[in-house]
């Protein structure tokens, strides 16, 4: 295959300006968030639904592989080009199509960036739930990929249970309209959900309806520090086993606080501190005060240090300045950070974290372990050093003990950052070969040249 013989073409479709080919536009668009990179041969951005298309039909009449885009924020590889491919960036792609407050649906195309659509509802009492961590600059075409989550997911949910309708092209370049604008719909196979977390391997969407919540009238939070993380996960089974389903329910390990400690973060824990939990809680205002004590009475008991509150947004931020400060700190104390999202039942959690002790040392790692407690979704982190030949192959023999451990648990491999490239080479330890069969036979009906996001989700056959 020939670009220069595709160039034409792609120029007519859209612009000069819109199909790039320069080094540096290259450069910028050969990784996403995941290590490692790939230069494409072209980046495009369309700025339709119908330039979309076209591209699609170009890519198939030249077997030219194309890998959708949001912001590459993902950090499973599942943005990452693959040689000779072209990136399709939906940077261009960010109107408001559709807004309804008297439905409570918004209609945005795919290039939206995901807080931009709380800025938009806000003044209408209105708010879009899922709240990955990187909402303030991700898209919501990879939010929709990767069925994003977010700290809130342990009340409201993730991101397919708030798409209502999608437009999209499939591999063929024909247009798929599925789904509804109203909050009832079962006409057919649900083919919503099903695009929903394929990360573009069946289909390029292009817009999509979202269903809105009314905005919580207040919110509070509880930090509360523990001697061990045995009695936080404890606490976490009885916060999780009250009535009222709290709105974030966050955990740190040790080494997740260690690392914030060494940024300078979470200097006013106790000394002995081993394990944090954060619970928010939101709703009416006059149900904020019975919500934290049914909390705190949960969160204490053995191994309980400390609870403090907060109900500004002020103190609320304070108590929150650890957890924000995870990321740049495990970042800071290795070069290569592998970072998993796996997932447990509640009641297993315990189990979970003792395993992965256990992985740390058998195998001479540094893991760091937080996340989303409430849900069972921890993002376990190996801070390693890609020089080192021998602790490479240590972390690769800790991923396998890990997930064979996550399954044993009753658990699953990815809880909202996807398989990507990364991680599908382990997906037949979960999916049996005729659950994987049948994936790989929706994958040729939508996708019959394997020309959306090849390398993807799916192990080879």
């Amino acid at each position: 295959m020939s670009i220069a013989v595709i160039l034409p073409a792609l120029r007519a479709a859209l612009d000069t300006e819109r199909v790039r080919d320069d080094s540096d536009t290259l450069s910028i668009y050969s990784r996403d968030d995941t290590p490692g990179s790939c230069l494409p041969a072209l980046v495009l951005f369309p700025r339709s639904h119908e330039e979309v298309q076209a591209i699609v039909h170009i890519a198939r009449r030249h077997h030219l592989p194309l890998i959708p885009r949001g912001a590459g924020s993902g950090n499973v590889g599942g943005a990452q080009p693959v040689p000779g491919s072209a990136v399709i960036s939906f940077e261009c792609m960010q109107e408001v199509c559709d807004y309804s407050p008297a439905d409570r649906t918004i209609t945005v195309e795919a290039g939206m960036i995901t807080a931009a659509i709380n800025d938009h509802v806000v003044q209408d009492g209105l708010f879009y739930p899922p709240d990955p961590g990187s909402s303030p600059y991700c898209r919501i075409g990879g939010n929709l990929a990767m069925n994003a989550g977010g700290p809130h997911a342990v009340k409201y949910g993730v991101t397919r249970d708030y798409v209502l309708g999608l437009r999209a092209v499939t591999g063929c370049g024909e247009t798929l309209c599925c789904g509804v604008r109203t909050s009832k719909g079962v006409v057919g196979y649900d083919l919503t959900r099903l695009l929903v977390g394929s990360e573009g391997t069946l289909a390029l969407i292009t817009e999509v309806t979202l269903r809105l919540l009314p905005l919580p009238m207040a919110k509070a939070t509880l930090r509360a520090a523990y001697a061990n993380t045995a009695s936080a996960c404890a606490a976490v089974q009885r916060v999780m086993a009250q009535r009222r389903t709290p709105s974030a329910l966050e955990l740190m390990d040790p080494h997740a606080l260690a690392a914030v400690r060494s940024m300078g973060a979470a200097t006013d824990l106790p000394a002995a501190s081993q394990a944090l939990l954060m619970v928010e809680v939101d709703g009416e205002s006059e149900t904020i005060p019975a919500q934290l004590e049914a909390v705190r009475q949960a969160l204490a008991g053995d191994g309980n240090l400390e609870i403090l509150e907060a109900t500004d947004a002020q103190a609320t931020a304070a108590l929150w300045a650890a957890r924000k400060s995870l990321s740049p700190a495990t970042k800071a104390m290795a070069p290569l950070k592998i970072n998993e999202d796996v997932v447990v039942p509640v009641s297993r959690l315990r189990d979970l974290l003792e395993a992965i002790e256990a992985i740390a040392q058998e195998q001479s790692l540094h893991i760091v372990s937080f996340g989303h407690a409430g849900n069972g979704n921890l993002h376990v982190n190996f801070l390693v050093h890609p020089e080192n030949h021998e602790e490479m192959r240590h972390a690769r023999q800790g991923l396998q003990k890990l997930f064979q451990t996550v399954l044993r648990l009753g658990g699953t491999l990815s809880g909202e950052h996807g398989i990507g490239s990364t991680k599908r080479e382990f997906l037949p330890l979960e999916l049996s070969p005729e659950n994987l069969s049948i994936q790989r036979a929706i994958k040729k009906l939508f996708d019959p040249d394997g020309i959306l996001n090849p390398g993807k989700l799916l192990p080879e056959g």
